[in-house]
């Protein structure tokens, strides 16, 4: 074969093979690519597991405690104060606010010439006090004998001496707070509204538990959800029970469970808080008469309190005479007589009732309710 055929062939076969290159090329860039695996397919194809391949520990599960709740905490009993610094406050607190009716009478009763113009005020001075017309004279015709006509010479040891006898320390002011035959005495506390009869209930149980008395209470003022509330309030401070019941119940029936309450545990007082009664009802005084017959079926209602605004004068002493109608008042709590009350209501309402003050109320504080002290109280007012 010549040269010339055969450049001729090795050029041909050049060109073929690039044509050949050329169509492989636009045929591949036309081809679509193969699609993606679906990761959403509802199930997925999970590879067999390595036998060889070490295995992942999982985490312990973890156990989720659930809350206790702490069971709330008791609220702390205070301890009510004792009958002797009660009764030393009762000194301190009469000699603050009745003092001047005392220094007034020792002033007069010094001067050296007594003439029946100072007699006329001292008259006056004790009548001002509210201790009462009858008193008032009895107390100044005693006087008149000792210093003018006998002559004993110190006014005040003989001012002091008249004005206890007056205020009369032979009267029996222990509280009756024992029942008889396994019965817990029963103390039933009446009183008008507003004379701080609830207040006074409550400052009573505290006396009784500072004494290791075991109390229950019977809120029987069932027309005040506010008394009620009042009284348990008294109760949980010094850990006294109080029975209820649904506001507008029946005072009686409240007043009989408390009374029954109190007998099935053996306790040694129950105190019952009654409506406060305006004297002027003589259908609410027809209740409180019932309050106490039911009672008295189950134990004899030992003593009857009655408290009295002292600050009220001769309205106190018209209360006085009804409550005791109706219910026979054993005794009386005077209240406020540490403000702008006259101490001669002492006198004017053991006179009118024939019943000792057992009680006076002191101030707001919660031990400030003492027994009363014949010596004490005209201490207080001599300065």
């Amino acid at each position: 074969m010549s040269s010339v055929a055969l450049l001729v062939l090795l050029v041909a076969v050049v060109g073929i093979a690039l044509v050949a290159l050329v169509v492989g090329l636009l045929v591949s860039g036309r081809r679509k690519p193969a699609p993606l695996p679906d990761t959403h397919s509802d199930v997925l194809t999970t590879p067999p597991a390595d036998p060889e391949a070490p295995t992942e520990l999982s985490a312990p599960p973890v156990t989720i405690e659930p809350e206790v709740e702490e069971p709330p905490t008791a609220p702390e009993l205070e301890r009510p104060e004792g009958t002797a610094s009660r009764l030393v406050r009762l000194r301190q607190r009469l000699a603050g606010s009745q003092g001047s009716l005392g220094r007034g009478l020792l002033a007069l009763l010094s001067r050296d010439r007594l003439d029946e113009d100072t007699w006329e005020s001292i008259e006056d001075t004790l009548l001002t006090a509210d201790i009462g017309v009858a008193p008032t004279q009895e107390l100044v015709e005693r006087l008149r004998t000792r210093l003018r006509v006998e002559g004993e010479g110190d006014p005040r040891t003989v001012l002091r001496e008249e004005l206890v006898a007056l205020v009369d320390p032979d009267l029996d002011r222990r509280l009756q707070v024992s029942g008889e035959d396994g019965t817990p005495g029963v103390v039933l506390v009446v009183g008008v509204n507003g004379a701080g009869k609830t207040t006074t209930v409550g400052k009573i149980a505290r006396i009784l538990v500072a004494e290791e008395r075991s109390v229950v209470l019977g809120a029987a003022d069932t027309f005040r959800a506010a008394a009620v509330e009042q009284l348990a309030t008294w109760g949980e401070r010094v850990g006294v029970d109080v029975v209820r019941g649904e506001e507008g119940a029946d005072p009686a029936s409240v007043a009989f469970r408390a009374v029954q309450s109190g007998a099935e545990r053996g306790v040694d007082t129950v105190l019952v808080d009654t409506a406060g009664r305006l004297q002027n009802k003589q259908g609410l005084m027809d209740e409180l008469g019932k309050v106490k017959r039911v009672i008295e079926k189950q134990a004899p209602v030992t003593e009857v309190l009655l408290v009295l605004d002292a600050t009220t004068g001769q309205n106190g002493l018209i209360q006085a005479r009804v409550f005791s109608e109706a219910v026979a008042v054993t005794g009386i709590v005077l209240t406020k007589l540490d403000g702008s009350a006259k101490g001669g209501i002492v006198v004017q309402v053991q006179r009118e009732l024939g019943v000792p003050v057992k009680l006076v109320g002191l101030g707001e504080g919660p031990d400030d309710l003492a027994p009363f002290d014949a010596g004490a109280f005209v201490d207080a007012l001599l300065g």
